[in-house]
């Protein structure tokens, strides 16, 4: 598998496995096996249900409760990936992740911008298709059926061919989608040293991720090594924002150290 070398702004370098295509397409189609089971159950049984004694509701509501129905899948890849940290439930069988390119969780904005551009990774052929068919064009069907593949086509290629295996939506919210199956090696690379009546102090370190302890872990040993207060002042202030943890009375060194030993506490029966 493809391996991409990431140098964090404190010039640690963090190693992922990319997902390939082929991972990413089988997770694809979970995720839309998916989305179709929960539509079959809403037309074949909610419909009955829900819509029973409705028969002569004027259109505009039907429309409305057709677009309740349809938000649910509309939103799968959007909410998943946030509510999940990075994972659809395809992803997630598959263990592969979404992570920003400098390793660490992305932003909710970054999220959208995925999911918004799925219209070009997957679905530009819908746009395509809605001009051509407004020159009046003849053998429409045909076109139809050549668009819809070129169109669901574009994000495979796209992956298939970048060097980070990133599609359209990626480029743009500067995300990669990563291979996590050696979870437990990863783990190891994170774990400290915690004596049996180890008492917590910051609840919060539970706001970050595996990918954000590691990254943290390394950063904070080689600018221990090194003596670089500055890099060490920095990482604090990442620590900060993210979980935000209220103001501490700690040194650099030993507010970070507290923190990497809370997140192992709260995790390690995770």
């Amino acid at each position: 598998m493809k391996r991409l070398q990431i140098k964090t702004a404190q010039n640690v370098n963090i190693n992922f496995t990319l997902a390939n295509v082929g991972q990413r397409l089988l997770a694809f189609l979970i995720d839309n096996v998916l989305k179709f089971a929960y539509y079959y159950f809403a037309l074949y049984f909610l419909n009955f249900k829900l819509f029973e004694g409705i028969e002569h509701t004027d259109g505009w509501t039907l429309r409305a409760l057709d677009i309740l129905i349809f938000l649910p899948i509309t939103f799968y890849s959007l909410y998943t990936e946030i509510l999940m940290d990075g994972q659809t439930v395809g992803k997630r069988l598959l263990h592969l992740k979404v992570v920003n390119e400098d390793g660490f969780k992305p932003s909710i904005t970054d999220y959208v911008i995925r999911w918004f551009l799925r219209i070009v990774d997957f679905n530009l052929f819908i746009l395509l298709y809605v001009y051509i068919a407004s020159l009046g064009m003849d053998n429409q069907v045909m076109l139809f059926v050549v668009l819809f593949l070129f169109g669901k086509m574009i994000g495979f290629f796209l992956i298939l061919f970048t060097n980070k295996n990133q599609r359209f939506g990626d480029i743009i919210a500067n995300t990669i989608v990563i291979y996590t199956k050696d979870d437990v090696k990863f783990s190891e690379t994170i774990l400290e040293e915690l004596d049996t009546t180890y008492q917590p102090t910051y609840p919060n370190v539970i706001r970050l991720s595996d990918n954000d302890a590691r990254i943290i872990k390394d950063t904070f040993y080689s600018a221990k090594k090194f003596n670089d207060f500055k890099t060490l002042i920095k990482l604090r202030s990442k620590i900060l924002e993210v979980t935000e943890i209220k103001s501490i009375h700690k040194s650099d060194i030993e507010f970070i150290d507290t923190v990497l030993k809370d997140y192992n506490y709260y995790t390690q029966d995770m």
